[in-house]
Protein backbone atom coordinates (compact mmCIF):
# COMPACT_ATOMS: atom_id res chain seq x y z
CA UNK A 1 0.00 0.00 0.00
CA UNK A 2 1.38 3.23 -1.18
CA UNK A 3 0.97 6.09 2.32
CA UNK A 4 -0.55 8.42 -0.08
CA UNK A 5 -3.81 6.22 -0.17
CA UNK A 6 -3.76 7.96 3.40
CA UNK A 7 -5.35 10.81 1.88
CA UNK A 8 -8.43 9.31 0.17
CA UNK A 9 -9.07 6.84 2.15
CA UNK A 10 -11.14 6.70 6.07
CA UNK A 11 -12.91 4.71 8.32
CA UNK A 12 -16.15 2.77 6.56
CA UNK A 13 -17.88 2.87 9.65
CA UNK A 14 -17.85 6.64 10.32
CA UNK A 15 -15.79 7.71 8.13
CA UNK A 16 -13.07 9.52 10.07
CA UNK A 17 -9.42 9.60 9.09
CA UNK A 18 -7.26 6.50 9.82
CA UNK A 19 -4.15 6.80 11.67
CA UNK A 20 -1.39 4.52 10.08
CA UNK A 21 1.42 1.91 12.05
CA UNK A 22 3.70 0.51 10.15
CA UNK A 23 5.22 -3.14 10.71
CA UNK A 24 6.76 -3.59 7.68
CA UNK A 25 7.96 -1.81 4.00
CA UNK A 26 9.58 -2.54 1.05
CA UNK A 27 13.18 -1.44 0.92
CA UNK A 28 13.02 -0.63 -3.03
CA UNK A 29 9.97 1.18 -3.32
CA UNK A 30 9.18 2.57 0.43
CA UNK A 31 5.61 0.93 0.08
CA UNK A 32 3.83 -0.67 3.04
CA UNK A 33 3.76 -4.81 3.14
CA UNK A 34 2.09 -4.81 6.35
CA UNK A 35 0.51 -2.24 9.53
CA UNK A 36 -2.76 -1.31 10.68
CA UNK A 37 -4.81 1.83 10.51
CA UNK A 38 -6.69 2.81 13.15
CA UNK A 39 -9.95 4.65 12.95
CA UNK A 40 -9.20 8.34 14.83
CA UNK A 41 -12.51 8.57 15.97
CA UNK A 42 -14.23 4.41 16.97
CA UNK A 43 -10.70 3.05 17.49
CA UNK A 44 -11.52 0.25 15.02
CA UNK A 45 -8.50 -1.22 13.69
CA UNK A 46 -8.21 -2.40 10.00
CA UNK A 47 -4.83 -4.94 9.33
CA UNK A 48 -2.64 -4.40 6.18
CA UNK A 49 -1.19 -7.57 4.83
CA UNK A 50 0.98 -8.09 1.93
CA UNK A 51 -0.21 -5.25 0.85
CA UNK A 52 -3.54 -4.62 0.66
CA UNK A 53 -5.54 -3.11 3.42
CA UNK A 54 -8.37 -4.46 4.36
CA UNK A 55 -11.29 -2.11 5.20
CA UNK A 56 -14.08 -4.48 5.58
CA UNK A 57 -16.79 -3.98 8.96
CA UNK A 58 -15.55 -5.78 11.39
CA UNK A 59 -18.52 -8.46 11.38
CA UNK A 60 -17.87 -9.15 7.71
CA UNK A 61 -13.91 -10.48 8.34
CA UNK A 62 -13.22 -13.88 8.73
Amino acid sequence: MKESLLDIICCPLDKHDLELTVEERDEEDGEIVEGLLVCTDCGEEYPIEEGIPNLLPPDMRE
